[in-house]
């Protein structure tokens, strides 16, 4: 087995998600426009929920489970515009929120859930780390779709804070304990943040505020975290809120976004002109994840896609294009899927990572693979 070059990163690994396919299915798979910003979104939510879960039993849904997922709907719109619950009968119900919605209500009972949207939620919105900072401190903000966000105040020593001139032999004396008094402020903001980074694992750290205090802080911290820091326009507020800086903070992160697709789908690209590891097509890639050897799964986003493939019930990695290929591997308990979903619950079950890509990201079919190995 031979290994060439290094995968960028952007590929997303999502252990929860992966503890979700263990359960037998089938699953229900809900996804909802939620209207957060509008007056009676509350009300046009549950109606919007009643109209799928309707479909939802007709098609099979048992009762408790539904009963189950109507909690979550209720107060979802103050989360975000879109909703996903996606849940079988031996399960917790995933309850996913984010501040896009999707592109339309619809909801499934199928074999297998359907978690490409939500897969695409989470990249388009990673983890990020905002820094306000000034000479007294600093306001630190973990941004993240898959949790509340995390709030930190840094600093606080304000003895002196200002390079007063009080005259005389002590005005340089004042200017050295003001400078003194920053720089222990930007020790601890540095301490904070490398805490924060290695906890979060943020895609990027934005750091605004005070010109020196910012200095400071890119001085304070080691060369690899300094290095990551993006300097952004903006003041700390005194409620400590990062609102002023949004715009900002998500015009980096939808740039970090794009490059990390780009990255993934270069290397793809490489690695397939090469010959050497890359799977490409539906065939090809699910061989290869029935192999183990997928390190990347990259898939489109195809909602209407009604192409199917077959799965084994137990184990995530016996998949197979064809339902006689998957006899052949020994498998009398398989089902059919959409190609989509049964290639993510391969991929999660055998720790590979995933990426959405767009539709002309040229791959043959919607979807390849970068490999472990090649082959």
């Amino acid at each position: 087995m031979e290994r060439s070059g290094t995968t960028p990163p952007g590929a997303l690994a999502a252990p929860d998600l992966a503890e979700l396919v263990r359960h037998p299915g089938p699953f229900a798979s809900v996804y909802l426009v939620a209207e957060g910003g509008i007056d009676n979104a509350a009300p046009r939510l549950e109606a919007r929920w009643k109209t799928q879960r309707g479909e939802l039993e007709a098609a099979g849904a048992p009762g408790d489970l539904l009963e189950r997922m109507d909690e979550p709907v209720t107060g979802a719109h103050r989360s975000g515009d879109g909703l996903a619950l996606v849940a079988s009968s031996n399960s917790p119900v995933h309850v996913e929120h984010s501040p896009e919605p999707p592109v339309a209500d619809r909801a499934a009972w199928a074999p297998l859930p359907s978690l490409v949207p939500i897969l695409a939620w989470r990249q388009s919105s990673p983890t990020c780390l905002a820094v306000l900072a000034d000479r007294s401190g600093a306001d630190l903000v973990v941004l993240r779709s898959a949790g509340p966000d995390v709030h930190r105040e840094a600093g606080g020593d304000d003895h002196p804070m200002t390079k007063s001139a009080p005259g005389g032999w002590s005005q340089a004396r004042f200017q050295r304990r003001a400078e003194q008094t920053w720089e222990h402020n930007a020790g601890d903001v540095a301490d904070q943040l490398a805490e924060l980074v290695e906890r979060f694992a943020p895609r990027l750290v934005a750091v605004g505020g005070d010109v020196r205090a910012v200095e400071l802080l890119q001085g304070a911290v080691p060369p690899p975290l300094a290095d990551r820091i993006q300097v952004i326009d903006g003041s700390r507020s005194a409620d400590g809120g990062v609102d002023q800086v949004a715009t900002e903070v998500d015009r980096l992160v939808d740039a970090a976004v794009e490059a990390d697709t780009a990255g993934l789908v270069a290397k793809f690209a490489e690695e397939r002109g090469q010959s050497d590891r890359a799977a490409e097509g539906p065939g090809a890639t699910l061989a290869a994840l029935a192999a183990g050897q997928v390190e990347v799964l990259l898939v489109e986003h195809r909602p209407d896609d009604d192409r199917l493939a077959s799965f084994g019930s137990e184990d995530p990695a016996l998949v197979a294009l064809d339902p006689g290929d998957l006899e052949a591997m020994g498998v009398t308990d398989g089902g059919q899927a959409p190609l989509a979903d049964v290639a993510v619950r391969a991929a999660l079950g055998t720790g590979a990572g995933i990426r959405i890509v767009p539709a002309d990201a040229g791959l043959e079919g919607g979807i390849g693979a970068i490999l472990r190995w090649a082959s």
